[in-house]
């Protein structure tokens, strides 16, 4: 999922493409946050696309 997010994909793509609801997209992505500790979307974005140039 943190790959997808890197890739700019929404909660809803994101949910279409792992055939999930949008709220349990929403609830992964806020722990996935919580858990690196990270205030935004926009900061996993950055760590999902560094982490693949690695």
């Amino acid at each position: 999922m943190l790959i997808r997010i890197g890739q700019g994909a929404s909660n809803r793509e994101i949910a279409e493409q792992l055939y999930l609801s949008e709220g349990t997209v929403k609830n992964h992505v806020s722990n996935i946050l919580s858990r690196l500790g990270l205030r935004d979307r926009t900061q996993a974005a950055l760590l999902a696309q560094s982490a693949q140039l690695s």
